[in-house]
């Protein structure tokens, strides 16, 4: 049986209309306004942060005017970053719809202010905008980090139905976005089979390499590690599932403790829900540095079990552990990997339409290791969107879960948090004293 979750739910804040899947984007911290935007269907778009009020922190979600969204428009998505140094400057976009009476008109806005004092300034960015009309309906908005000759520079993806990804840059003289053939930074996103769901970019750190994987409406599933600077292909694999897949995430796994009796540490799902095609059989070298940290690929689905395919760069998509009971609360419409019991570890966070939070944990097993349904919480309202970020800049990252009815953030418990430190403290006291 699942366990109680360990986080307290902190606040709740009402948004004008329900949000969707692409609707909460996180606002770079540092020089930046921090905190979370989170966009309603109906054009309004909510900045949430804390604020230090009377010695005390307070949640506050204040409305932005951002220019050229018109009020009869439905917001898709949205999407925030802070541009790659030595650049300065926020970077918002938002696609939305508008109703035009006889045709649906879809857009893309991107903001950015440059005015030196003002580039992160939230208010003035909402005023300084590209209007791009768009030849296809939009879907996810996302954004990656790509190395563009000698330098790093942070890029627009936009899946739609055309069904391809559009890639949108910042032009170097005019300093306007615009748009660019995405196989010129992104050959792996290249002919694709079907609308993209989800997109998830991974640069693996001291590599030079990325791990991009995506799901699409029908089933498909496609992973390719990419050496950048030219971009160069050198692996891919791809899967087909029975249904759509709402949530694909790269993310390391740690390496698997040794099976017990000699049997195999593999959860295999029936042969007729999934079958393996690798596109390109080749395996990375034994003293591969990248693939020894274990980076894993979740697949979340409306239809089926959510499974994670564990250490692609060496096995490929063929080591697949299933997440227990992942469809048993309707669709999984949002994930997250996070390491909210403080063990180093990241746990895996699934949303449903259900109204049900499921965290997995990964354990030992007489046949292996397997994930396990550590624990669940149940909420007023169908899941959307998930993000892990410490929003009270206490060093602690809290829970913001966005459902139909509004956005929830969830704080761990100080108590909780107190032992587990002084846990930590004490076993490292206790190291160092054996090593000397």
């Amino acid at each position: 049986m699942a366990g109680r979750c360990p986080l307290v739910e902190d606040s709740f804040s009402r948004l004008a209309s329900q949000s969707n899947v692409y609707g909460l984007a996180a606002l770079a911290g540092g020089e930046g306004p921090g905190g979370l935007l989170a966009a309603a269907l109906k054009g309004k778009v909510i900045h949430f942060r804390y604020h230090d009020l009377r010695q005390r922190l307070r949640p506050v979600g204040r409305e932005l005017q951002f220019t050229y969204i018109p009020v009869d428009a439905e917001i898709v998505s949205i999407d925030s970053f802070a541009k790659s140094p030595p650049q300065r400057g926020l970077v918002v976009g938002i696609t939305f719809i508008k109703d035009s009476g006889d045709k649906a008109s879809p857009f893309l806005n991107i903001y950015c202010d440059y005015e030196p004092g003002s580039e992160y300034d939230l208010d003035s960015v909402a005023q300084s905008c590209l209007n791009l009309e768009l030849q296809f309906t939009p879907f996810q908005l996302c954004h990656a980090e790509v190395c563009v000759g000698d330098k790093l520079e942070t890029v627009f993806l936009l899946s739609g139905n055309d069904p391809a990804v559009h890639l949108y840059k910042e032009h170097a003289a005019s300093h306007q976005f615009e748009e660019q053939p995405v196989q010129h930074l992104f050959p792996e996103l290249q002919d694709v089979p079907s609308n993209i769901l989800w997109l998830d970019v991974c640069n693996l750190p001291g590599s030079g390499h990325r791990l991009t994987a995506f799901g699409c409406q029908s089933g498909h599933v496609r992973v390719a590690r990419v050496a950048q600077g030219p971009p160069v292909v050198l692996q891919t694999w791809t899967i087909q599932h029975d249904g759509p897949v709402s949530h694909v995430l790269v993310f390391p796994l740690p390496p698997e403790p040794p099976p017990r009796h000699g049997t195999s540490p593999v959860i295999p799902v029936p042969p007729s829900t999934t079958q393996y095609h690798p596109v390109t059989p080749m395996s990375p070298p034994p003293d591969d540095p990248v693939a020894a940290q274990g980076y894993s690929v979740l697949v979340a689905s409306t239809l089926e079990l959510s499974v994670v395919y564990r250490d692609v760069l060496t096995n490929g998509l063929g080591d697949q552990l299933v997440l227990p009971g992942s469809d048993q609360y309707d669709a999984v419409l949002c994930a997250l990997v996070a390491d909210v019991d403080f063990d180093g570890v990241g746990e895996i966070l699934l949303g449903t339409y259900g109204q049900e939070l499921l965290c997995y944990k990964l354990s030992p097993s007489p046949a292996g290791a397997a994930f396990a349904l550590v624990w669940t919480r149940r909420f007023p309202s169908p899941l959307l969107s998930l993000r892990h970020r410490d929003l009270t800049a206490d060093g602690l990252r809290e829970l913001a879960v966005v459902c139909l009815r509004g956005l929830h953030v969830l704080q761990h418990s100080l108590e909780e948090t107190a032992r587990r430190v002084l846990e930590r403290l004490r076993r490292e006291v206790e190291r160092r004293g054996v090593t000397g």
